[in-house]
């Protein structure tokens, strides 16, 4: 199906973004080095800010402009920051979002944000609206896992501290008004590979199970073999272009790429995908990812496992930011609401 209209724009700006970054990282290899600028650079005194500080600025205006002119704020509800322990790693901060309509107790949902690895997190505007939409219209109890940036925290500590996060969830369950045998695992694109590799931890260490992984755009092998350069193509972006930003996503994460062949790192690469819980995955047709998510679901079935793969067509991997401009994005959270119904 033709790119839906709505992506169009969209389509020309990254295109320019991808072109420009490429265009930097090569000139950058030839480029002589400044010498580094006192710590109290700026005209104010303040410290100057570091490229990737800038980064991580610039995306969280960007996210704030998107919600205010193409998504839809959430719905006012009670909410609680709860900060874990992590044996070895960060600590991780948690919000725990409490919709009226919940029962006591109440269904509940892990939800793991997306953002690469190294940007996002649980106070970025559309993340928490989404939060707040979804167990609005679910009556499910959502608790978002603010985990830790890449590359300052690499791999493993992400997965150790969602680990975290879902053991204290369930020792905490009766104080929380929560039905234990009824807690399920949302991730979205960097997050769907926390959240997959979560449900094998889990079966691992004898962790209990999930009832439900939903999992959205995911990426589940960080080695590349499964991204679909086809999407790309299909928008007219080179492949050199998003194949350097696929492989700069996996590096900043993982530090050492050749660790992309572990299964926590890529769960695609489990030697089994047996006893994992049920799974609804959601891809969009102009994604690279797209395979990773339909050939997760296909190993999932291969395994026994009860899971099911939706493509949405004409549509881009953030689609479901886009709740207030776009019908499919619309479409989009309808089904995960369903889904947390489920629980």
């Amino acid at each position: 199906m033709p790119l839906d209209p709505f992506f169009r724009e969209r389509l020309r700006t990254h295109r320019r973004y991808l072109a420009k970054k490429a265009w930097q990282d090569l000139t950058a290899r030839f480029r002589p080095e400044k010498p580094a600028a006192p710590a109290s650079a700026s005209a104010s005194g303040k410290k100057a800010l570091t490229p990737r500080e800038r980064h991580r600025r610039a995306a969280l205006n960007w996210d704030r402009m998107e919600l205010r002119t193409a998504g839809t704020p959430g719905p006012d509800m009670e909410t609680t920051d709860v900060t874990v322990p992590v044996d070895g790693h960060p600590d991780v901060r948690l919000r725990i979002y409490r919709p009226a309509t919940a029962p006591i107790p109440a269904p509940a949902c892990l939800v793991i944000g997306g953002g690469a690895f190294r940007i996002g997190g649980i106070d970025y505007p559309t993340a928490d609206a989404s939060c707040r939409r979804r167990a609005d219209r679910s009556g499910v109890v959502l608790v978002a896992v603010g985990y830790s940036l890449a590359p300052e925290h690499r791999y493993p500590t992400q997965i150790e501290q969602a680990h975290a996060a879902w053991v204290w969830l369930h020792a905490h369950a009766a104080e929380l008004g929560i039905d234990p045998d009824r807690i399920g695992l949302n991730g979205a694109s960097a997050g769907g590979c926390l959240a997959a590799s979560l449900t094998l931890l889990n079966r691992d260490r004898g962790t209990r199970q999930a009832t439900l992984q939903i999992l959205e755009v995911p990426v589940t092998d960080l080695t590349g073999r499964w991204i679909d350069l086809r999407a790309t193509y299909a928008l007219g972006i080179p492949a050199l272009v998003a194949l350097r930003e696929l492989r700069s996503v996996a590096r900043t994460y993982l530090g050492d790429r050749s660790r992309a062949h572990e299964q926590y790192a890529s769960p695609m690469r489990a030697a089994s995908h047996a006893g994992l819980p049920p799974a609804v995955v959601l891809t969009a047709e102009y994604d690279p990812l797209r395979r990773d998510g339909a050939t997760y679901a296909k190993k999932l079935r291969e395994a026994g496992v009860d899971a099911s793969a939706t493509r949405y067509l004409g549509v881009t991997h953030d689609t479901p930011i886009y709740v207030g401009a776009l019908p499919a994005a619309r479409r989009w959270e309808d089904e995960v609401v369903a889904a947390l119904r489920r629980l």
